[in-house]
């Protein structure tokens, strides 16, 4: 029996795989307002009410992709701050914010299901939370590290912004000053800014050598939270 449960099990495994493979082509070909689950059972040769046990709705394989995605690019992320490992924290966030780009032009049909414009009709659960946050906790990480040993060049903050930043340090880094919460939530959302408008073709024309700017620019982003260029 117990040979039967672990053959169904990898069944189970394998034919979920291929269904998230087929939707993610669909999402590549479609857009992922389009996606359909008869669809994605009509490419695999299944009926509808087999992909049904799997995925009971749209919305539930939506989130399947989307939380993939988020821990795609959350594991390169924390790939990179580990490889950087003892390197200069400004090099180190430099590492992670690259690891994101080249996660997201190597996949930017994912990379727009989650970064890109919402999905008519549908809202991500809770359980979308944990992986969005990969990423920015691995820089917090790196800034929360140089907070503590070689230190940091705290930004300035407006005294209009001091309760907010209270607020936001409370929520996403309370044993971080306030200024440098917000100096990280700024960066971050700019960081991915800069991946935006190189994936959906902004830079068409505009910047040619999008590797070196983007290096310039993510270390701009590590300077403006803080973290020092030179010992």
């Amino acid at each position: 029996m117990t040979t039967v449960r672990g053959a169904r099990a990898r069944a189970r495994i394998e034919i979920t795989a291929a269904i998230k493979d087929e939707a993610r082509a669909q999402l590549a070909a479609e857009g992922a307002a389009k996606l359909s689950l008869r669809a994605v059972a009509r490419e695999l040769g299944m009926v509808s009410s087999a992909l049904y046990r799997y995925f009971p709705s749209r919305d539930d394989l939506l989130t399947a992709l989307i939380v993939d995605a988020y821990d795609a690019v959350g594991a390169a992320a924390e790939q990179a701050a580990a490889d950087s490992a003892g390197q200069r924290p400004l090099d180190r966030w430099t590492a992670v914010c690259r690891a994101v780009r080249v996660w997201a032009v190597a996949h930017p049909h994912e990379y727009a299901l989650i970064y890109g414009s919402p999905v008519p009709g549908y809202t991500a659960p809770r359980d979308t939370v944990a992986p969005a946050a990969r990423v920015g906790l691995a820089l917090i990480e790196i800034v929360r590290l140089a907070h503590t040993g070689e230190g940091v060049a705290l930004p300035p903050l407006p005294d209009a912004l001091r309760p907010e930043a209270g607020r936001i340090a409370a929520d996403i880094a309370p044993d971080l000053p306030p200024a440098l919460a917000v100096a990280l939530v700024a960066a971050w959302s700019q960081l991915f800014g800069l991946v935006s408008f190189e994936v959906f073709g902004q830079f068409h024309r505009v910047v040619e050598d999008r590797d070196a700017f983007f290096t310039a620019a993510a270390r701009r982003l590590g300077q403006d939270v803080g973290l020092l260029p030179r010992g």
